[in-house]
């Protein structure tokens, strides 16, 4: 089984940015608040070329054993979910993952910080190790419904949240926790509309 092992990808986050001991509220007050820069020179590849690795297994199969139940494997060692049990932080529902062409695209790998609003908001600077261990995070991925994924979109807080009203304070916390650890800005509508949310849980802490 995957879980457990240590992340196989060059990082040059340092612990204090790591660090998740204060609340979500204080930790946005934290974030630098800047203007989005233009998307050039944009490219998922500068990011990644795939799934890196946890281990001996890829990063995609981690987070399906980590946020799915039920599991079965389809190889072995077990590095390949064939079929699993998802209760979607999203929108709530009960999804059944089943491996095979078309039906893998029920349950998707969300970036909760977009990897295109990553690059403009300071990612763009990054040396590629950072971007690559950004990409890759599991802190910053989630198993989710693939459709809602895909009416996300690159989209920040101020434009998108999701319809399980039950999730976004931890959604707004992991955004917070991604953008500090990797020190990347918020704009002061995407500040405005975290801290609209954060209002109804006010001692929410960062996610580890």
């Amino acid at each position: 089984m995957l879980m457990g092992i240590t992340a196989g990808v060059t990082s040059e986050v340092t612990p204090a940015q790591a660090a998740t001991t204060i609340s979500a509220p204080a930790a946005l007050n934290k974030l630098a608040v800047k203007g989005r820069a233009p998307k050039t020179g944009y490219e998922r590849t500068k990011f990644s070329d795939g799934w890196g690795d946890i281990g001996s297994c890829d990063v995609r199969n981690f987070i399906l054993e980590r946020d799915l139940t039920n599991i079965t494997w389809r190889s072995s060692p077990d590095c390949t979910v064939a079929t699993g049990t998802l209760k979607d932080p999203y929108t709530g529902k009960v999804i059944n993952f089943v491996r095979g062409v078309g039906s893998s695209l029920a349950v998707q790998i969300d970036h909760v910080v977009a990897v295109s609003d990553a690059w403009q908001k300071g990612a763009q600077q990054f040396s590629y190790a950072k971007r690559n261990s950004f990409y890759n995070d599991p802190l910053n991925l989630l198993a989710v419904d693939g459709p809602t994924n895909s009416s996300k979109g690159d989209s920040d807080a101020a434009s998108w949240l999701p319809p399980n009203k039950n999730f976004r304070c931890a959604y707004v916390a992991r955004q917070i926790a991604v953008k500090r650890k990797y020190s990347i800005w918020v704009t002061a509508a995407e500040k405005s509309a975290m801290a609209g949310v954060l209002t109804r849980c006010p001692t929410q802490k960062l996610p580890n």
